[in-house]
């Protein structure tokens, strides 16, 4: 009997601790967030710059809704160079114009793509196996192919291979970038952003003030020069022509130089940050409880919103979250 009770005892406790869990409570709430829209469909796959909506049809940051895609694509890799990418987990991919639903073109590809991009002929492909790969696209042939190392489990962020000139830089699985030389068909270089063994593949890039701005979930990487390397356990990044600005799963709000140096930051506690967007003097940022907080970039002074919110994929926008079915504008 008295074991009995103990364990009664203890199931209680547990269940009572799940129920009290801490969540972020903004002690001063200003102006309910009122700018709210209803978008056709709901959306069921994001990439890093579109979403693909429960209807077929894809979603840009812009907030423009187009493209039908196939029926057996699930996936959206994301718009490159004028071309919708999509895929089948049995690795069909196909590039679909923005101009003209009906100019596409496919490649069998025979395994699960995790992201893909595309310049002028040269199609780049990063597979859910790490490997990377390069493919003419007039021909189809592969131009160049190199195997990764072993990636367990992955972030739904995943960055779609940049071109800049004659270069692919590849953002892997496993926490590198890479770079290949399209004419040279060769690596040329590469650089450990994070070796975590898990959710380590990267999850923000952009080229920054002359610098490879590169993160994982646990790294950011600045590399020109010298390689900086910088450890916060991000939730999201974006950047303006000064600084990069951070959330991280602390709850915090952070301001960072080029070279990753800490210029201001904010916490807020027990905060759980769903996305951000710099726009202006300002940075907006949705919280998962129903919350806006608008904070100015020069004196990180905020302002806290009430907004209606519901729970679903997040997929952000240049000026919008866009939540589910819904459209949060920040204007």
């Amino acid at each position: 009997m008295k074991t009995y009770i103990f364990l009664a005892s203890m199931m209680l406790v547990l269940l009572s601790g799940c129920s009290t869990k801490e969540v972020f409570t903004p002690k001063k709430v200003s102006y309910d967030w009122k700018n709210h829209a209803k978008i056709e469909d709901e959306i069921v796959d994001i990439s890093s710059n579109m979403a693909l909506l429960d209807n077929g049809k894809v979603l840009d940051r812009d907030g423009n809704i187009s493209i039908q895609i196939d029926k057996e694509h699930q996936r959206v890799l994301g718009e490159s160079d004028g071309w919708v990418l999509s895929a089948a987990i049995d690795g069909n991919l196909t590039l679909t114009s923005e101009q003209s639903a009906k100019t596409t073109k496919h490649f069998a590809l025979k395994r699960t793509i995790a992201t893909a991009g595309v310049k002028d002929n040269i199609l780049a492909v990063l597979f859910a196996n790490n490997e990377i790969a390069l493919y003419d696209m007039p021909s189809k042939e592969l131009l160049f192919k190199e195997q990764g190392g072993k990636a367990i489990a992955n972030d739904i962020r995943i960055v779609q291979p940049y071109f800049m000139n004659d270069l692919v830089i590849f953002s892997t699985l496993d926490g590198k970038v890479i770079i290949v030389n399209t004419k040279l068909k060769k690596r040329l270089r590469t650089v450990i952003v994070s070796s975590d063994d898990y959710f380590n593949n990267i999850v923000y890039f952009s080229i920054f003030d002359d610098k490879i701005i590169a993160a994982s979930d646990s790294k950011i990487l600045s590399l020109s020069q010298k390689e900086l390397r910088a450890k916060y356990e991000l939730r999201n990044i974006v950047h303006d022509e000064k600084a990069l600005y951070i959330t991280t799963k602390q709850g915090e709000i952070l301001s960072l130089t080029p070279s990753l140096q800490l210029e201001s930051k904010i916490k807020f506690p027990f905060a759980h940050f769903l996305g951000m967007i710099s726009d202006g003097d300002n940075l907006y940022v949705l919280e998962k409880e129903g919350y806006m907080i608008v904070v100015n970039k020069k004196t990180f002074d905020y302002t806290i919103h009430e907004v209606d919110l519901d729970d679903g994929l997040v997929f952000v926008g240049k000026k919008a979250f866009f939540v589910d079915n819904e459209k949060i504008s920040i204007q």
